[in-house]
């Protein structure tokens, strides 16, 4: 006996497709800070004081008197020409003007008698005449002597040449044993020893724009501040404006050429770390300010040329925002237009992207020092 089975209808359900849940973002309000103006430039730095050292009188160099790279004191000897034929000539002009002292003591007495033997007609007038004349060439041939003494002290003196200032001595230029060529006036026909250039205060020269210029001159005209403000300095490999100087010059006149104006400041370098031709940026703080909303750095994205950030509305779908930027400040990045205050900014979670539809969670945003890099 055939048994048939008759499937029947099962009584379970087709299970229900679970909810993706929506992306969860963290959005806040962007900060409201009022930011004083900034300039930045780059600069590079240049001596206070820099002098090639040239001998001034001719010799066989004799003596160096400091390692090359050494900072050396203002007054301290660098270096010295045989002093032998200059000594000779010196001590030649001190006996020529011990001799014509002698004379002219001499004259003056012989002058003296014949005057007093005139009074008591035991002599003439035209004595006494020539005696006045024997002291007058007595007293110009004194002058004369001294003259030469001085002119071969001069040269003495020179023999030894010395550091006009205080600083950093680069490589020497020629040896000991070498002639050296000198001149009193410099010029081509003199021997270059080696160049000293002054390491504290240091110099850090940059050029503004004519539009920064115009920048600065309006803002320091409209608070009648004076020139030889502060200005904030980081070094290449520094992300912290940690360095100061004073702005200290500004040139008289726009380069055509450039578009540009030549603007300098002065930097304490007690320590010799700044080296002249280094470079490094510096930044012009402005005395005027104004209100921007500092976002992440993060939540700014670049959308071909434009810059755009993520906003969140009352639906939960984003949008999306083309802002005008700025530079760092505390840390974060100024918005200067197309952003509200009361904006919710997209400033973490899962990538996402306009018209996506979220959970959101509030977050903070914090502000950092304002020393930063821009």
């Amino acid at each position: 006996m055939a048994i048939v089975a008759f499937g029947s209808k099962s009584s379970r359900e087709a299970p229900v497709a679970a909810a993706v849940p929506a992306n969860v973002v963290t959005v806040a309000q962007a900060l409201e800070r009022d930011l004083h103006g900034r300039l930045q430039f780059l600069g590079q730095f240049s001596p206070v004081d820099q002098v090639e050292l040239r001998a001034q009188v001719g010799g066989i160099l004799t003596y160096i008197g400091f390692k090359d790279g050494d900072i050396v004191r203002k007054g301290a000897l660098l270096f010295t020409i045989d002093p032998t034929p200059y000594r000779i000539k010196f001590d030649e002009s001190t006996a020529q003007v011990a001799t014509a002292r002698a004379r002219l003591e001499l004259a003056k007495t012989e002058l003296a008698r014949a005057q007093t033997l005139q009074k008591t007609d035991a002599g003439t007038l035209e004595n006494v005449e020539q005696r006045f004349a024997e002291q007058r060439s007595a007293e110009a041939a004194l002058d004369e002597a001294e003259a030469r003494f001085r002119d071969a002290k001069f040269d003495l003196d020179r023999t030894q040449v010395y550091a006009p200032f205080s600083g950093r001595m680069g490589t020497h230029l020629i040896s000991v044993g070498n002639l050296v060529s000198g001149n009193r006036g410099g010029g081509g026909s003199t021997t270059p020893l080696a160049t000293i250039v002054s390491i504290d205060p240091i110099y850090l020269n940059f050029d503004m724009s004519e539009g920064d210029y115009l920048n600065f001159q309006r803002d320091r005209s409209s608070k009648k501040s004076v020139l030889g403000n502060r200005v904030d300095i980081a070094l290449s490999d520094e992300d912290q404006f940690v360095r100061k100087g004073t702005l200290n010059f500004l040139d008289n006149s726009l380069n055509r050429a450039s578009g540009t104006i030549h603007a300098r400041a002065t930097v304490p370098n007690p320590d010799s770390f700044l080296t002249p031709g280094e470079f490094g940026r510096v930044r012009v703080n402005l005395q005027s300010s104004h209100r921007a909303l500092l976002v992440p750095d993060a939540a700014v994205s670049v959308d071909q040329t434009d810059r755009v950030v993520l906003v969140a509305g009352e639906d939960g779908v984003l949008k999306e925002k083309k802002v005008q930027t700025g530079g760092l400040r505390y840390g974060l990045r100024v918005i200067y237009s197309g952003l509200a205050p009361s904006d919710r900014v997209v400033i973490g979670g899962p990538p996402v992207t306009p018209g996506t539809k979220v959970s959101t969670k509030i977050g903070t945003i914090l502000a950092g020092s304002d020393e930063g890099s821009n």
